[in-house]
């Protein structure tokens, strides 16, 4: 697809393709009801100070890629902070970038990608938080199919999610590749039928499924993106750039929330993932015990890197820059954005 050509419901299309229940072809409900918050915890009562209600918008259902939100609520963390959240119910056709600017959600969570295309189109959002260091964007080959390297890949077909063409597109060009890449929505099927040779996944999820049909760790080739030099970040925190000069307590109360509530959730795998199962239940959504405690697992990789000793909440300069390079020669935005336009950390 020409990416000059997009407008923005390219961030819808982003969404829909983000899949988050295990189920290689079970059907997406298209709304999840609010979740519900707990009774407030003693510590918070014992302030006697009124808790500010905030909202916060995931970009898919309710899954282990946001444990650390719903355990946050669940622990009363975020009570604690003084804060009554609630995390508005997933729906593919209101737009992060309506519902931030006419301030119906306080703070958001995207992707680098789409954060950055939202700022060129005018959205005046700032990056308050980067919990992801490493992106988990991957793309997978059967080894029987004879690709077992990149430069292999030329001449063959991919199934790559629907409106998500920029970054695999950037790969083959850097190598140089004439791959047919076909637009697929959220199911694995066409890779598990031999339609398409490559198959557009994330560590933490379609990959995972595509292992739950039977076929086998050994069988497949990994090829991360971010091995490649396209490591596009992911799970973001961000709100308008008002709220973040106006309000920084806020914004620092409901990052140091997010923070207590991922180090427990890591802590505390198979607490987590009942709390997140439970809250999935509540909105009515499918979910899959296994499935949920290697999403987890895999989070802890991303968010804690082997070597570090914990979190890093910050968005690194390179980092940055390497993704804006990418969408400035793909012209997926008109211009650059400054780094100190755009993120804006909540805690150093």
């Amino acid at each position: 697809m020409n990416m000059k050509g997009k407008n923005q419901t390219i961030i819808a299309a982003l969404l829909l393709i983000l899949v988050a229940g295990g189920c290689v072809s079970c059907p997406k409900r298209e709304r999840a009801t609010v979740t519900t918050i707990p009774e407030k915890t003693e510590a918070a009562a014992a302030t006697g100070q009124p808790l500010r209600k905030v909202t916060v918008l995931p970009y898919w259902v309710p899954s282990a890629q946001f444990a650390g939100y719903y355990v946050g609520i669940d622990k009363g963390f975020y009570r604690n902070h003084g804060i009554d959240l609630k995390v508005l119910p997933f729906d593919p056709m209101a737009l992060p970038e309506t519902l931030i600017r006419e301030k119906k959600a306080d703070f958001a969570l995207l992707w680098l990608v789409n954060a950055l295309a939202m700022k060129d189109k005018g959205a005046d959002i700032a990056n308050i938080a980067q919990f992801s260091s490493r992106s988990s964007l991957m793309l997978i080959t059967r080894k029987s199919s004879g690709i077992n390297r990149i430069e292999e890949m030329d001449g063959k077909r991919a199934g790559i999610w629907i409106g998500f063409d920029m970054q695999p597109q950037a790969l083959f060009n850097k190598y140089n590749l004439k791959v047919e890449m076909v637009p697929i929505g959220s199911t694995n099927n066409l890779f598990l039928q031999g339609g398409v040779d490559i198959l557009n996944a994330n560590w933490f999820d379609e990959y995972h499924s595509v292992l739950n049909c039977g076929i086998h760790e050994d069988e497949l080739n990994k090829f991360f993106f971010a091995d490649y030099g396209f490591n596009f970040l992911e799970d973001g925190i961000y709100c308008l750039s008002e709220k973040a000069s106006a309000d920084p307590e806020l914004c620092r109360n409901f990052v140091e929330a997010a923070l207590e509530g991922w180090s427990y959730a890591f802590g505390n795998q198979q607490e987590a993932i009942e709390i997140v199962i439970k809250f999935a239940k509540a909105a009515n959504q499918p979910v899959n015990r296994s499935h949920q405690s290697w999403m987890l697992s895999r989070y802890r990789e991303l968010y804690i890197p082997a070597g570090t000793g914990g979190i890093n909440n910050n968005l690194n300069p390179a980092d940055y820059e390497a993704v804006q390079k990418v969408m400035l020669e793909s012209r997926f935005i008109t211009q650059p954005i400054p780094y100190d336009t755009f993120y804006k950390p909540a805690v150093r």
